[in-house]
């Protein structure tokens, strides 16, 4: 039993550390009293230094119940292209998508995989919501996540 413990806790630390390795950005912006308003931006800058790997990019969206709308259409920015995306945030009976964790639900949607970066250094996204209200209550946190495949 001796032998066995200390061999159990290596694994578990490496299984534990290989999961959190791939990550290599993930930030969130803090929205101001739960209501994002149109003409808040929230930025992101991330380095890239190995151009010969592919990333996932992801964006997640934390918001409480007070979200009043099914989805979300966000715009995004970075250094070559302007996109719109647009998720659920809700099934068609209401029930809110993604993990909920003390009255916050937390939304991730795909955004890049399999992204190749052609150059090393600093890259820059943006994202404002694209809602018709000016100001869009219930939205906490909007986020990026960058892991490398």
């Amino acid at each position: 039993m001796k032998r066995i413990l200390p061999v159990l806790l290596i694994a578990c630390a490496a299984l534990l550390t290989s999961c959190v390795r791939d990550v290599m950005y993930s930030r969130f912006s803090s929205v101001p009293s739960g209501n994002w308003h149109i003409d808040s931006i929230a930025k992101f800058d991330y380095t890239i230094a190995d151009t010969s790997a592919d990333y996932t990019m992801l964006i997640h969206v934390r918001h409480t119940e007070r979200y009043p709308y099914q989805n979300i259409y966000l715009f995004l920015e970075d250094d070559t292209q302007r996109d719109t995306i647009a998720f659920f945030l809700a099934d068609d009976r209401g029930n809110w998508l993604g993990d909920s964790h003390n009255g916050f639900i937390e939304m991730s949607v795909l955004y890049g995989e399999h992204k190749h970066f052609p150059d090393t250094g600093t890259y820059h996204l943006s994202i404002q919501h694209g809602m018709r209200d000016s100001l869009l209550r219930g939205v906490t946190d909007v986020g990026l996540e960058i892991k490398r495949n």
